[in-house]
């Protein structure tokens, strides 16, 4: 097996870190590579903003659903679905006299335009993830950064046509964390497809959930009253508070951006 395939096979989320600095030559290394990742028309759609103030991770920890190892990272990028820089520009370069000499009012980003802005984002933060795992980095997405819209908007400085759509977490892995078995995913058959789309059954349901049943569940209860793993799920997940919160503030995030100034 190539070391690329072992990279991306071997990986796991590590929320526990050795107290060891991250080079800072390591660093620049993963942010170059973050700059040549795919992005839709070259366009860069995104920024990343680098956490290092130290009370700024410590608030963070908090914000995004009370998760202290985000204060303890050595290093912390927060990626960014980004149109503003190109709106900036447009106005920069007289787009809007260009449009009024043409009777057309300019277009404003829309959502289109902030869905193809998070591929970008999530691509650059994915091909961090990648780089990082190369030097022997571990590295733990915090999709909670989506969640409390206005406290990051203040907080960072975030203008209209910006979206926190992921954060991540890097640092060395204890050995504990080197040791920790890899979660289980579901089988190939359960998420890839061929021609189109296909809906599961109670069979293919069964076979989805069949490792995980026995490593993750065994002799386990399920959370409160649940009684299988679907319900466990719903309620510690789907219908969770931070879930409730995170959809409340990408809604506030979307009016944002639709608003007109």
């Amino acid at each position: 097996m190539n070391p690329m395939m072992t990279t991306l096979l071997d990986r796991r989320s590590v929320r526990a870190y050795q107290e060891r600095p991250i080079p800072a030559a390591v660093r620049e290394e993963i942010l170059r590579a973050v700059l040549r990742a795919p992005t839709a028309g070259n366009m860069m759609l995104y920024s990343v903003i680098e956490i290092a103030a130290q009370p700024l991770k410590e608030r963070l920890a908090e914000t995004c659903d009370h998760q202290p190892f985000i204060a303890a990272a050595p290093w912390v990028l927060l990626f960014l679905a980004d149109y503003q820089r190109w709106f900036d520009y447009f106005e920069h370069c007289g787009v809007p006299e260009y449009c009024a000499a043409k009777g057309q009012a300019m277009r404003r980003p829309a959502e289109g335009d902030l869905f193809l802005a998070c591929c970008d984002a999530l691509i650059a933060a994915q091909t961090a993830v990648v780089a990082a795992e190369s030097h022997g980095l571990g590295s733990c997405y915090i999709g909670d950064i989506m969640e409390n819209y206005e406290i990051h908007r203040e907080l960072l400085q975030l203008p209209q046509y910006v979206f926190p759509i992921t954060m991540v977490c890097f640092g060395y892995p204890t050995e504990q964390q080197r040791a920790r078995r890899q979660p289980p995913r579901f089988p190939m058959e359960a998420v890839v497809y061929r021609d189109g789309y296909r809906r599961l059954n109670g069979d293919d349901f069964a076979a989805m959930f069949r490792e995980t049943a026995e490593r993750e569940f065994h002799n386990q209860p399920f959370i409160g009253d649940t009684a299988n793993i679907g319900q466990h799920m719903y309620v510690r997940k789907f219908n969770a508070g931070f879930m409730l919160e995170m959809n409340r503030s990408v809604r506030a995030i979307l009016r944002a951006w639709r608003e007109e100034e």
